[in-house]
């Protein structure tokens, strides 16, 4: 019975989460392909010229999946903010399409995970 109710209420929390929901467009002064870029004024506050290209932040420190991390891979970035199950999280994922910032469940696959907080860029 309790577990019964327990899957019930992960059942509605993903159907919840499985639609995207568009929070944004381009930031000023960010290049056409942005996801680095608004990773960048997210994190550091900032543009940091370097991080515009996604293959740049997987210079930065591995970490585990959690709240606030960062999936990285060659072409593509976006943050982490809840896991969902599995490999799908809640994530925060600027140029996810038609030049929109979502907040949507996607899989982390493939995509290596690292901590922005840990680099030097955070102190400077």
């Amino acid at each position: 019975m309790i577990r019964t109710a327990f899957l019930a209420a992960c059942f509605c929390a993903l159907a919840t989460l499985s639609h995207a929901e568009v929070i944004g467009a381009r930031p000023a002064g960010c290049p056409h392909r942005f996801c680095g870029c608004a990773l960048s004024l997210k994190f550091f506050g900032r543009i940091i010229p370097r991080f515009n290209l996604a293959a740049h932040w997987l210079t930065l420190p591995r970490a585990l999946p959690a709240s606030g991390m960062v999936a990285a891979r060659r072409g593509h970035v976006f943050m982490l903010e809840r896991h969902v199950g599995g490999q799908r999280w809640l994530v925060w994922d600027p140029n996810s399409g038609g030049g929109k910032i979502r907040r949507h469940v996607r899989s982390i696959a493939g995509f290596a995970i690292v901590d922005p907080r840990g680099s030097k860029v955070a102190a400077q």
